[in-house]
């Protein structure tokens, strides 16, 4: 083999190499040669993106209100807001009971 058909090969493998990259990175060319990014599309489109967005701000709400729930029930603060209630609500069934007992 010519050393001019090694240069011609070597140059078509870079070529190749060149472009499956450009191609990988999302570089297209138009008819008049001009480059430029595109974007790949996943088939959905901007709406699927949306619903996706959408969906994820709720996951979100939903872990914090999760959080809250799993934390503030354990809280030392929580705890003596529960026994003052019960103690609330044992004090409201004293007179119910005594006015029982007297009829």
């Amino acid at each position: 083999m010519s050393s001019w058909a090694i240069v011609a090969l070597v140059g078509m493998l870079i070529w190749g190499v060149v472009q499956v990259a450009r191609a990988r990175a999302g570089i297209v060319t138009d008819e008049d040669g001009n480059q430029k990014f595109a974007a790949p599309d996943h088939g959905g489109g901007r709406t699927e993106l949306e619903a996706t967005r959408r969906e994820l701000e709720a996951l979100r709400e939903r872990v914090k209100v999760l959080e809250r729930i799993a934390t503030d029930a354990n809280t030392g603060e929580a705890r003596e807001q529960a026994r003052i209630a019960a103690e609330i609500e044992a004090l409201r069934a004293l007179p119910a009971a005594k006015e029982e007992g007297r009829t």
